[in-house]
This record gives C-alpha cells, sequence and structure tokens, in this order.
C-alpha cells in the first residue's frame, strides 16, 4: 500500500539549527533515499516551495479566484513529501520516524486511497 509521508516545518525551527545540524539532516535524507530506493519503497520525493511562493485557487461562480500564500495560517508548514510503498501502516511509521525532519517538527502519514498512477 502507497503512504504519503508530509513533512513539516517551522521557519523558526530551520533558523535556530546550527550549519552543522542542516548539514546531518541533509545527510539523513540522503541516506533515507538511498536505503528506501535499494528496497524499491520510494516512489517519490520532493521539497516543496515556502509558503511564501504558494497559492490557493478557488473556483467561486465559475470563476477561478486565486490568492497568495497558504489557506490557513500556521507557524508549520508543508515542506516537503515522500510517497512509499509499503507493507504496512508500521513499516510506514517506521520510515517516517527515519526521516530527520521528525526530529525536529513533525511527518504525518496517510495512505493513500486512489493512485491513478499517471506520469507527467
Amino acid at each position: 500500500m502507497k503512504y504519503l509521508l508530509m513533512i513539516y516545518m517551522n521557519d523558526q525551527t530551520w533558523v535556530g539549527l546550527s550549519e552543522q545540524e542542516r548539514s546531518a539532516l541533509m545527510a539523513g535524507h540522503d541516506e533515507l533515499q538511498r536505503v528506501t530506493r535499494e528496497s524499491g519503497e520510494l516512489v517519490d520525493t520532493n521539497a516543496l516551495g515556502s509558503p511564501e511562493t504558494s497559492s490557493v485557487v478557488r473556483v467561486r461562480d465559475g470563476e477561478p479566484v486565486v490568492t497568495d500564500g497558504p489557506f490557513l495560517e500556521a507557524k508549520e508548514y508543508l515542506a516537503g513529501y515522500y510517497l512509499m510503498d509499503c507493507e504496512s501502516r508500521e513499516r510506514a511509521l517506521e520510515l517516517a520516524a527515519l526521516i530527520p525532519d521528525s526530529r525536529h517538527c513533525a511527518t504525518e502519514v496517510w495512505p493513500v486511497m486512489i493512485s491513478a498512477g499517471v506520469d507527467v
């Protein structure tokens, strides 16, 4: 089953990390990607832009309405994700705990209910 591991970040947390801690965090991602590529569990992963570069689109009365920034006011925001194909929910939770950001902020684990399998 596929699981989406959503990594949340807080700018104050990131700024508070030393250069050594940031380097260790990035090295942790490299290692997690290596291990899960080898195991065949890694389907996809991406880091996302900051909330200031995002937009929200809503259609109202048949017309798109676009606003800048995230929908919710929050200190933590979706910073990236891993899409994993795991044998169990327990394995997905294990992998989420290996994401270095989980030591500083939070990682949500959601089962993927429908996978279109669309390559773009």
